[in-house]
């Protein structure tokens, strides 16, 4: 699949999916397109983990409730370690964003649907400290995303996005009319 097309075509996924297994050299190459995200000061600061085992699996899907990606054959799990790049500033978020969006596009270039869940793992019930203790994650790490992959079992609901020309200025920023 053309890039451009990826990004259009890209969408959040929360439907069932198909028991397909997804191949380990799949799953390597959106890890790597993962890893190949710019990184603040090249301090990459962003690590993965990729779950394709049915029974890890489902142990680590009976943590997540409300449940996420539960038909899914495979997660990737987003970690990041909050390392000062200079002074005391430090790019995590960006970085794990950047890893994540590349990984994003990665799974729909390759056929897979995905959902970027984040604010579902990192809220006050720490599920995601959950997850990554039962996979024996060192503490200095904090595991902020979790990414189903597989293919879509139920039809891809698209959707509408604002017109280029309402979110777009040249040379400065120009309110545009209907900006909702």
């Amino acid at each position: 699949m053309d890039l451009f097309e990826a990004i259009r075509t890209r969408t959040s996924y929360r439907g069932a999916y198909k028991s397909d297994p997804v191949p380990r050299e799949h799953l390597d190459a959106i890890m790597a397109a993962g890893c190949a995200a710019p990184s603040g000061c090249n301090k990459q600061t962003t690590s993965f983990i990729a779950v394709d085992d049915p029974a890890l699996l489902t142990e680590l899907k009976d943590i997540v409730m409300p449940r996420i990606g539960d038909t899914a054959p495979a997660w990737i799990l987003v970690l990041t370690r909050p390392i000062v790049a200079y002074r005391d500033r430090c790019f995590n978020v960006q970085d794990y964003s950047a890893a994540i969006q590349n990984m994003l596009l990665a799974i729909v270039a390759l056929g897979y649907e995905s959902c970027w869940y984040e604010g579902h793992v990192t809220d006050e019930d720490d599920l995601g400290g959950q997850l990554a203790r039962r996979l024996g994650v060192p503490e200095d790490y904090r595991l902020v995303c979790v990414l189903p992959v597989g293919t879509a079992a139920e039809p891809v609901k698209r959707v509408r996005k604002k017109a280029i020309e309402q979110r777009v200025s040249y040379n400065g920023f120009e309110e545009k009319a209907n900006r909702q």
